[in-house]
């Protein structure tokens, strides 16, 4: 579906920061279907995936230290209240509150188990243009070594509710009001101990098999074969530059995906 305005805390854009660009477009190109068209020149190489002429999730140059990863930005009214909550319920601010030319105002934190995740103040660009659709954003989600601590930070800092369910493994959908707007787990224990707290991006598709296959023939490796979970089928990949993300074939009848909702 086509989205031009954002809530205040919904996500509302992706991206991906990484060495090889060049080899990342060629990968999201084909495994997609995404134009990636070069980006303005003031951008310093900064571009966007797009689907039907419509921006759904940036490509660009390592602005922060660290190996590549997808990142998610949560839609705010106001990024340097953010930047205050954020500081004053322990998380740390790692850049920004700034301006990024006169498309937005950006703001990247830590949270205070060290999932770093952003937030968009948009001026020119709202964020995804297309979401909940093959190929673009469907869902976004903190996987967290403390799951209270991370409700209570979130919550303090977007106004987000938490609504758990499922037992004994337990998943929560973050709230505002009725809509849920993503998700948090607990680390679990067969991840490997290097791998941080950390938010995850899900792609939509058509199908979740079809696509670990074309993934893999283009140089992807496999983290979680295709799964059956209750909203679909889904995979986790990682890309060549060594980004992890996830695929996310949808039941049938998930696809009014609560994202947008």
């Amino acid at each position: 579906m086509d989205v031009d305005v954002y809530e205040h805390g919904v996500p509302s854009w992706v991206d991906l920061q990484t060495p090889d660009l060049e080899g990342v477009k060629a990968f999201y190109a084909a495994l997609f279907g995404w134009e990636v068209p070069d980006g303005p020149e003031e951008a310093g190489g900064y571009t966007m995936g797009l689907v039907r002429g419509r921006p759904v999730a940036g490509l660009g140059p390592p602005m922060n230290p660290g190996p590549p990863a997808w990142a998610t930005y949560v839609n705010v009214d106001d990024a340097d209240d953010i930047a205050a909550r954020v500081t004053t319920n322990g998380g740390t601010v790692l850049s920004g509150p700034m301006d990024v030319m006169d498309v937005g105002r950006l703001l990247v934190f830590a949270d205070p188990t060290g999932a770093v995740c952003g937030a968009w103040q948009p001026k020119a660009h709202a964020g995804a243009g297309v979401v909940n659709e093959p190929n673009t954003m469907c869902w976004n989600e903190l996987v967290s070594t403390d799951v209270a601590g991370a409700k209570a930070f979130y919550g303090a800092v977007f106004g987000w509710g938490a609504q758990d369910a499922g037992d004994p493994v337990v998943y929560t959908e973050w709230k505002l009001g009725d809509r849920s707007v993503g998700g948090l787990m607990a680390k679990p224990e067969g991840m490997p101990a290097e791998i941080p707290s950390h938010w995850g991006v899900y792609f939509a598709v058509d199908d979740a098999d079809a696509m670990v296959e074309r993934a893999t023939g283009l140089g992807a490796s496999i983290t979680v074969p295709p799964t059956d979970i209750e909203p679909g089928r889904f995979a986790g990949l990682v890309d060549p530059s060594g980004a992890a993300f996830y695929v996310l074939a949808l039941s049938a009848e998930e696809h009014e995906h609560p994202h947008q909702s």
